[in-house]
């Protein structure tokens, strides 16, 4: 049994995406937040910009570290967690849920097909 949502999709980045239709939801996952530390800055797209698979959208800062954060999906962002601005701590405490950061229109749903299942995220990780 993973230790990963199994709804959702992993990039080898370390981001994570969930699909509803045609809206991906996008944020990182619990090993990219735990191996950060704590996180305190988190610079968001802009809604309306257009990102392109692996390509890097915005930076995670942390009190260890200054992080890039990489596209698991092409899109244009419909919509930025606005509560990260003000809690970017929500990427540690909730990282598949509250923490999540982006929201796009999916451009290619066969883009899904590169990224990994929750058990081979879970092998890349272990």
């Amino acid at each position: 049994m993973s230790t990963y949502p199994d709804d959702l999709r992993y990039s080898k980045e370390h981001e994570w995406v969930r699909v509803d239709g045609e809206t991906a939801t996008i944020g990182i996952t619990k090993y990219a937040a735990d191996e950060l530390g704590d996180i305190v800055f988190v610079d968001l797209p802009q809604v309306g910009a257009s990102l392109e698979q692996f390509g890097s959208f915005g930076v995670v800062e942390s009190v260890k570290a200054v992080s890039d954060l990489y596209a698991p999906v092409s899109g244009e962002v419909t919509e930025v967690n606005p509560a990260l601005s003000g809690q970017p701590e929500l990427l540690n405490s909730d990282p598949f849920g509250e923490g999540w950061i982006a929201r796009l229109t999916l451009a290619d749903p066969a883009q899904l097909d590169e990224l990994l299942d929750a058990d081979g995220y879970a092998q890349l990780t272990a």
